[in-house]
């Protein structure tokens, strides 16, 4: 599903500040993988996000989504197979517009837009069905402005938001680092599901190591822009927080 090989990515190369984030790096994600992406600050966790996203360009090696040579192509370009959700509940949704609005939004994300976003009651009833399942009482304040609720009501709309359109990839990028522990909770367990529901290809970045021992089939530990450790399925479950918290010892 994912492809990556001889991935280099340097800013301001040539220059006193010239960083070297991203190093020779191959890495192959298979369909369904729930890859969980766990390091220290600068380690080159997001600068891989934002590469697989389209958010930049690598200095040196190609990508491959589903097959496709996507290397240069910019983020909007990957919409196709890629949604994400990002660290600031307060990206991915437009303050101004109604919680309604804002799915039929996301649910022409990739489809040819005319003059009118159209929510007729089919759709009114098919986004209250979605929103129950939250158990936040959203779905009768449908007409509310996104801008008005808290970060982890936005954040939990926001993932659900993801899956209105056809996707294949969910990129999480510290998705419940601004929230408490109880939206927080929330936010990924709501993920979780969705991922399986929808059979999706996600890739986490977290600091939380609760959150990267308890979810994700495959466990990734980077250091100075490379993956210094790679575990999978049942050798992740065998892992304790512990472990995890030596690898950063």
């Amino acid at each position: 599903m994912i492809k990556l090989e001889g991935i280099n990515k340097t800013f301001n190369r040539g220059k006193a500040n010239e960083v070297k984030a991203i190093q020779d790096l191959n890495l192959n994600i298979a369909s369904e993988d729930y890859l969980v992406i766990v390091g220290a600050n600068g380690s080159g966790k997001s600068t891989l996000l934002n590469l697989i996203a389209g958010s930049i360009i690598p200095s040196a090696g190609k990508i491959e989504l589903d097959d496709h040579l996507v290397t240069r192509l910019p983020d909007y370009k990957r919409s196709r197979w890629i949604t994400r959700v990002f660290q600031n509940p307060l990206s991915g949704t437009a303050p101004d517009l109604s919680i309604l609005d804002n799915f039929r939004v996301a649910a022409l994300r990739t489809k040819k837009k005319g003059l009118s976003i159209g929510t007729n009651s089919a759709f009114k009833a098919q986004v209250q069905d979605k929103i129950s399942v939250l158990g936040m009482g959203l779905e009768n304040k449908l007409m509310q402005p996104m801008g008005t609720l808290s970060g982890g009501q936005r954040q939990a709309l926001t993932l659900l938001m993801s899956v209105m359109d056809d996707c294949r990839i969910l990129l999480l990028d510290e998705p419940t680092a601004a929230l408490d522990p109880r939206s927080a909770n929330l936010v990924m367990q709501t993920a979780n599901r969705l991922i399986q529901q929808f059979k999706l290809t996600a890739i986490l970045i977290t600091h939380n190591l609760k959150d990267a021992h308890t979810y994700g089939n495959r466990l990734i530990y980077m250091a100075e822009g490379r993956i210094l450790k790679d575990i999978h399925s049942e050798n992740k479950l065998n892992l304790t927080q512990s472990d995890l918290f030596e690898w950063f010892g």
